[in-house]
């Protein structure tokens, strides 16, 4: 068999319906959408289109499952023009395609997500077959928000688990995206894919959830408690890199005993409008920087460029360009101390 290049995505793709919103409101109140936009959504989505955009000349393939409706063939047809294969993009006739309403305030940039799940709970590892695919990453995700695949599979692991043993099995490199739920959830269904995982790249808050860290308190980020959890995960894990990200900062952990940190993109406040897909954005950067061999500030630093020029739409992806272009715009912009 050939070498293997390119990514793979595995797992979540949903419709978004994307709003502006004046402000998020509290529950009885009311607030004006003042834009709206729809996109594709999802980690295996996001990822996927993210690297097309950074590099058209990277191979991108697709593992997924959507409904036979409006919205099934809506985010087939995003495949087909950022041109992800994604023959693997299952169709399921019985449920409807996941979908999410975004939500972004003009006022905070905050996003809100209100979802559901729809077909995505029908995916299982019988949906991936990895030997046909030529990637050399497969990213993978969401838990929390595929049933099958969160419960034990055939009587022994979680169907995570089952994914990235066999990935691992035919030399794909692993990583695994996150959403920030309940901190219970993601350590009840994260914690048995750490020794099958070659990377982790997550948030200050799911890197806590994992490590059982408070990194996260009342809105302020602790930088030296993401650092140890970083540490905890690494340990409990198979990883060759471990990274954490927030809006400021970044801290990559690896193996090897090397530490990396990076301050994030000082993109003009008057450019931002939200910050929906940014995680998968900074994902996108940092996976692509470790396919390439890049040096470990050099990923982080696309990581977080790619995360700032996100934050230039209301859609997950509607903001990319070439990482030459991201890379160039991060330093018009300037870095964070």
């Amino acid at each position: 068999m050939a070498a293997r290049r390119g990514i793979v995505t595995g797992g979540t793709w949903c419709v978004d319906n994307n709003r502006v919103i004046s402000f998020w409101p509290e529950e009885d109140g009311i607030a004006e959408i003042l834009s709206q936009e729809l996109a594709g959504g999802g980690s295996g989505c996001n990822l996927a289109v993210d690297i097309r955009h950074l590099d058209p000349a990277l191979p991108v393939e697709t593992i997924a499952i959507v409904g036979d409706d409006e919205g099934g063939r809506f985010l087939r047809s995003i495949a087909e023009e950022a041109g992800i294969d994604h023959r693997q993009m299952h169709v399921d006739g019985l449920l409807p395609t996941q979908f999410t309403d975004a939500y972004a305030s003009a006022t905070t940039h905050r996003r809100t997500h209100l979802f559901a799940k729809g077909v995505a709970a029908s995916l299982t590892p019988d949906h991936f077959d990895l030997a046909a695919t030529h990637g050399r990453i497969l990213h993978l995700g969401l838990p929390g928000f595929h049933k099958q695949l969160d419960g034990p599979w055939a009587g022994g692991d979680n169907g995570w688990v089952t994914i990235l043993k066999k990935a691992r099995g035919l030399g794909l490199k692993t990583n695994i995206e996150l959403a920030s739920l309940a901190p219970r959830i993601l350590a009840d269904a994260v914690m048995p894919c750490l020794g099958h995982l070659d990377y982790v790249v997550v948030n200050d808050a799911e890197i806590g959830a994992l490590a059982g860290l408070p990194t996260v308190c009342h809105g302020v980020t602790d930088a030296g408690l993401c650092e140890a959890a970083a540490r905890a995960v690494l340990d409990s894990g198979a990883m060759e890199l471990v990274v954490v990200h927030w809006p400021q900062h970044a801290i990559a952990v690896a193996r090897d005993g090397t530490v990396a940190r990076k301050a994030s993109v000082a993109i003009p406040p008057e450019l931002v409008v939200g910050a929906n897909g940014a995680g998968d954005a900074f994902a996108a950067g940092m996976v692509y920087g470790l396919h390439e061999g890049w040096p470990l500030d050099r990923s982080l630093a696309l990581a977080h460029a790619t995360a700032a020029c996100s934050l230039r739409s209301v859609t997950t992806s509607g903001a990319m360009v070439g990482w030459q272009e991201t890379l160039r715009l991060a330093d018009q912009w300037g870095w964070r101390t």
